[in-house]
C-alpha cells in the first residue's frame, strides 16, 4: 500500500465523497519524488523535445508534471496547464510562480473530454495519470490528438496499478498464499467496479499504446519509468519521510485504497458481496497496521517500484 499507487487509484471518487477537489488526498510532497531528472532528460532526447515550443498539460492538477518537464523543455517553450478544478488551477499558478516559471506557464479551467483549444494548437500535448480516470480514455486521447499539430507529439504517462498491487514487502512476503490471493482479488474487483461505474480504469497504461495506434498515431513508443521509491531502514530520505507521514495520516482516518464508502461502492459494482467486503476491508487495515508497526520497529523494507508507462505517438 504505497502512496504513489494510491494516488493513481483515486482521482475520480464519487462526488458524494468529494467535499474537496479531486485528488486532494494525493497532491502532496510525495509527488515531488516521482521522477529522476536524468531519466527525463533521456526521454527529452528520445522524443525530440528540442523542437517543442507550445505544450499542453491536460489534467494538470497543481502542476507537478509540467514543472518536472520544465527542466527538460527548451527555455523558450511555454506550458499551458488545464484542470477541471478551479482550486488546482489557482494552486498550479502559485506553484509555478514560486518555481520561477510564472512567465512560461499559464493555467486554465477546462474539461479533458472537451479541450477548449483550436485544432493543431500545440507541439506537445501530455498528461500524467489522467486517462486512467476518464470514462472513455480513447475519447480523451482523441481530444489530445485534435489539438496537436501535424508532426506534433501526444505523450501520456499512465500506470498499471494492478501490477503494482502484486509487489511484495517484508510484511506481505510472510502472508499465506490465500491472503495474498484475496488481496489481489479485492483490488481487481474494485478496479473492475470503478470501470463499470464509468469512473475510469486504474491499469489503463497497458492499453494506451494499442489505442494510440487504433487512433492513427504513428511512431508509437512505449517506455517505463526508471523510478522506484524504496522503503529501506532507517527511512531517512525525504521521499520516505513524506510517504510514512502520509500513510500514518491515512491509517488514522481508515483510508486504505480509497475511503471506505468509495471502496465499497466499487467492490459491489465489480461483482463483490457486502459480507466479503467487510472482511477484506478489515484485512486491508490489518496489513497497513502491520506495515506501519514494522516501520516503527525499523524492520520494514520494500523495493517499492511503480509500474508506470510513458507512451508517445506522433500526429499525421
Amino acid at each position: 500500500m504505497r502512496t504513489r499507487r494510491r494516488y493513481a487509484a483515486a482521482m475520480n471518487e464519487p462526488k458524494s465523497q468529494a467535499a474537496k477537489p479531486h485528488s486532494a488526498e494525493f497532491f502532496n510532497e510525495s509527488r515531488d519524488y516521482w521522477w529522476n531528472l536524468d531519466f527525463l532528460r533521456l526521454m527529452a532526447q528520445r522524443l525530440r523535445f528540442d523542437d517543442v515550443r507550445r505544450v499542453l498539460d491536460v489534467g494538470c492538477g497543481v502542476g507537478h508534471w509540467g514543472r518536472s518537464l520544465a527542466h527538460v523543455l527548451p527555455p523558450e517553450a511555454s506550458v499551458t496547464g488545464l484542470d477541471r478544478e478551479p482550486e488546482w488551477v489557482r494552486r498550479a499558478g502559485e506553484e509555478a510562480a514560486r518555481a520561477g516559471l510564472g512567465r512560461r506557464f499559464t493555467f486554465a479551467q477546462g474539461d479533458a473530454m472537451a479541450l477548449p483549444f483550436a485544432d493543431h494548437s500545440f507541439d506537445l500535448v501530455t498528461c500524467q495519470t489522467v486517462l486512467m480516470h476518464l470514462s472513455d480514455f480513447g475519447a480523451g486521447l482523441r481530444e489530445m490528438i485534435r489539438v496537436t499539430r501535424p508532426g506534433g507529439l501526444v505523450f501520456a504517462v499512465e500506470p498499471c496499478n494492478m501490477a503494482s498491487m502484486a509487489v511484495f514487502s517484508s510484511v506481505t512476503d510472510q502472508f499465506p498464499t490465500e491472503v495474498v490471493a484475496a488481496w489481489l482479488r479485492f483490488q481487481l474487483t474494485m478496479q473492475r467496479g470503478k470501470r463499470a461505474l464509468g469512473l475510469g480504469f486504474n491499469s489503463v497504461g497497458d492499453l494506451v499504446p494499442g489505442k494510440m495506434i487504433e487512433l492513427g498515431l504513428r511512431d508509437v513508443r512505449v517506455y517505463m519509468s526508471d523510478r522506484a521509491t524504496p522503503m529501506l531502514p532507517p527511512y531517512d530520505q525525504p521521499h520516505q519521510r513524506a510517504e510514512i507521514s502520509q500513510l500514518k495520516d491515512w491509517y488514522a482516518r481508515e483510508h486504505w485504497m480509497w475511503d471506505k464508502a468509495t471502496a465499497r461502492s466499487y467492490f459491489i459494482a465489480g461483482g463483490g458481496q457486502e459480507p466479503e467486503f467487510a472482511a477484506l476491508w478489515q484485512q486491508a487495515g490489518r496489513q497497513m497496521a502491520a506495515e506501519l508497526a514494522a516501520m516503527d520497529a525499523g524492520t520494514f523494507h520494500c523495493a517499492n517500484p511503480h509500474i508506470t508507462y510513458l507512451v508517445s505517438g506522433r500526429v499525421g
